[in-house]
């Protein structure tokens, strides 16, 4: 089984992965929520896989702190099953500075399930040949 390609969440937004040998994956992922810590960038990824399960993360430093995001995940019946944690080590104050947050509200879990898109297929033009 391959996990190279696109996968979109419910949310819309994007898994890219373009490598998975020996067991890791590498590629991108970018986010379609506003509220988001990572919103408005394309971040790498980096992760495992074993048979039907994955397991990946990406990091960012923001305005608001230092994130990290995690994501492990089984396939089923053509559909990415994922629970995630975003780890959050700081917040703006009401003076625009950032401030430690306190580990109780650092962390936030979800879930989320992805299908992976379908592949453009390359316009093939057949001509005639030329004298």
């Amino acid at each position: 089984m391959s996990w190279v390609g696109k996968w979109k969440n419910q949310y819309g937004s994007i898994l890219t992965i373009t490598e998975d040998g020996d067991g890791q994956v590498t590629g991108t992922f970018k986010t379609a929520l506003l509220d988001s810590g990572f919103y408005g960038t394309e971040i790498a990824v980096c992760g495992i896989h074993l048979g039907h399960c994955i397991s990946f993360a990406f990091t960012s430093s923001t305005a608001g702190g230092d994130l990290l995001c995690s994501y492990s995940g089984l396939l089923r019946d053509d559909r990415l099953h994922t629970v995630w944690h975003v780890i959050s080590d700081g917040r703006l104050d009401p003076d625009a500075r950032i401030a430690e947050r306190p580990w109780p509200h650092a962390v936030t879990t979800n879930a989320d399930t992805f299908l992976r898109e379908a592949q453009d297929e390359p316009d093939v033009k057949i001509g005639r040949d030329r004298m």
